[in-house]
């Protein structure tokens, strides 16, 4: 979780007298984690020990700590309090391994298990659209998973000894015997996701925005012209050209406007560099936008050049992960601006992204393999 969360959820345990500690000991009872799976907190609970912990310590989801809280003291531990953590392979050699970080895995553009991801993201999607955030990354480390796997799933004996796949996940992926899920499908066409998917494909428009559009009774963007919504002038332009705007974009196409950005970007910034980022540079051949990175050679040249200039790393679970690996492993801080090193207290120059992933102990990943 982050750590404005933390401190909260600290400061209100400690106010019921919960007694909470921010750093592992022996007499820790109960490892609390908002989003993140058995098996991870159960290597984090080795790191800190250098030993098995796990018969001694709880490892428990938030639900036992907000139902605690509620109830004014420690409730039982229940079944559905406990983080599952998958059997470690015992010297099985086609028992499929996987690290937990999807910033450790490479995960290319075209995967094996697309039928499975694909159901896993719409999913993802949808609890998204409920404004459930801890669900909707759940699943989308569960797909991005399986989208490094080097081989198709054939069964769920396949699965044992994967990272990231909660109870839930496994259901869906349960497709492989039936053929189909039920709760994708009743998802996928239910007029609520239908909905809240066309609403926040209007340029300018949030998931928030478009859920109280939906409470409202519109389900399209002829809704907001036919009854006149007051939109602001970024939702104008959306709705104006949302048909246009919902064209995929070639990369042929991207590479002519990359073009067109940087004769611009030169007539009033010579020596900046303009660099194609998003979709197409992971390996994309269509995509619904065009990104791009726009730095010089003398540091801070470009400011001023454009109100806000896109993130050197720009796929958002790969982001995630990243910056969840910096805090967790690595007692660092990441951003889009800086690396922060909090046991030195100093922020970490880096000019290139080989030497973000140098300083955070991993392997460099190209784009095309951030796929994740």
């Amino acid at each position: 979780m982050g750590t404005s969360r933390r401190a909260f959820l600290t400061k209100l345990g400690r106010s019921k007298g919960f007694l909470i500690k921010e750093t592992y000991s022996s007499s820790i009872t109960h490892v609390v984690s908002e989003n993140n799976s058995g098996d991870e907190v159960q290597t984090w609970l080795e790191s800190q020990t250098g030993w098995d912990a796990s018969s001694s310590v709880h490892s428990l989801d938030i639900r036992w700590f907000t139902e605690s809280m509620e109830a004014g003291r420690p409730v039982i531990v229940q079944e559905r309090h406990i983080l599952k953590v998958n059997p470690k392979p015992s010297g099985d050699p086609s028992a499929m391994q996987m690290k937990s970080y999807a910033c450790q895995r490479r995960t290319p553009l075209k995967h094996h298990n697309s039928f499975l991801t694909e159901a896993l993201e719409i999913l993802s999607q949808n609890a998204e659209y409920n404004d459930n955030e801890g669900r909707s990354v759940a699943f989308r480390r569960a797909a991005s998973v399986l989208k490094a796997l080097p081989c198709r799933v054939k069964s769920m004996e396949d699965l044992r000894c994967l990272p990231c796949l909660g109870d839930h996940s496994q259901r869906v992926i349960k497709i492989l015997e039936d053929g189909s899920s039920r709760e994708v499908e009743s998802t996928r066409q239910s007029e609520q996701f239908q909905a809240m998917k066309a609403l926040t494909g209007i340029f300018g428009v949030g998931v928030r925005t478009a859920d109280r559009w939906f409470r409202e009774g519109l389900r399209s963007p002829d809704d907001l012209i036919r009854t006149g919504q007051q939109l602001n002038r970024a939702q104008q332009a959306g709705v104006q050209y949302y048909n246009d705007l919902q064209k995929p974009v070639t990369k042929v196409e991207a590479d002519v406007i990359s073009d067109i950005v940087e004769k611009a970007v030169h007539s009033v910034l010579p020596g900046a560099e303009i660099q194609l980022m998003g979709g197409f540079r992971r390996g994309k051949e269509v995509g619904h936008d065009v990104d791009f990175l726009i730095t010089h050679p003398e540091e801070g040249k470009e400011e001023g050049l454009m109100p806000k200039i896109t993130n050197w790393l720009e796929e958002q679970l790969f982001e995630r992960e990243l910056r969840r690996w910096a805090g967790q492993e690595k007692n660092m801080s990441l951003s889009s601006h800086a690396l922060y090193d909090s046991k030195q207290n100093l922020y970490l120059r880096a000019k290139t992204e080989e030497e973000i992933f140098a300083y955070l102990g991993l392997e460099f990943i190209p784009p095309s393999e951030r796929n994740a």
